[in-house]
């Protein structure tokens, strides 16, 4: 009976939701897409004739917007679930860090990128301090991973969960790149602990 309740808290809570409506008349897959776009207009993230990899990509809204908004943009989805295709982008299913899948990436760009996003984050427990340390653990590999394949000057945006691992993610993003920002959009629910990191200038 409780889990019915929550059930349908979630789904009035949906159909509340500004961004989540918006989402439908634009066509995009999630309202994930508002995030990005507030990120991008504030930060100025993306500009016509970049190459972008956008990690945990399902269901793809930031590749959807990606391939909408910035002409001539070279842009890699990947994620461990199977996602509908999308019109000017190439699709990997897997897992980034398996080495199979960063050759894929590196033979399809055949050059280093310009722009690392992910979005990740675990599938939430309730227990929000675990919550943060294992998508904090994400942005970490994310990280290391951007700090491969990211050409001198390049960009990384990232999901976080303020916690015990944001102070270890701040101090390597600090490491790697000559400008950071801590950043929760006004798309990112209330009571939600995510916020996004955006390092900018790779050193």
């Amino acid at each position: 009976m409780k889990k019915n309740k929550i059930s349908k808290n979630w789904i009035n809570k949906q159909r509340r939701d500004i961004y989540v409506r918006q989402s439908k008349v634009e066509g995009y897959r999630s309202r994930a897409v508002y995030k990005l776009q507030e990120i991008d207009n504030k930060f100025k993230i993306f500009k016509n004739g970049i190459s972008v990899i956008d990690l945990g990509a399902a269901p793809g809204s930031w590749s959807q917007y990606l391939a909408r908004n910035v002409q001539n943009a070279k842009i890699l989805s990947i994620d461990l679930l199977e996602m509908e295709k999308i019109e000017n982008t190439f699709q990997i299913e897997g897992d980034f860090i398996e080495i199979d899948c960063q050759e894929k990436i590196k033979a399809y760009f055949k050059e280093k990128v310009d722009v690392v996003l992910s979005d990740m984050a675990v599938n939430t427990t309730g227990n929000k301090n675990v919550d943060s340390i294992v998508t904090g653990e994400l942005c970490i590999e994310a990280m290391n991973f951007a700090k491969k394949i990211l050409k001198i000057n390049g960009q990384f945006v990232s999901k976080i969960f303020m916690g015990s691992s944001f102070n270890e993610i701040l101090s390597k993003a600090k490491e790697n790149f000559k400008k950071i920002n801590i950043y929760k959009p006004s798309a990112s629910r209330k009571n939600s602990k995510e916020s996004f990191i955006i390092c900018k200038f790779l050193k």
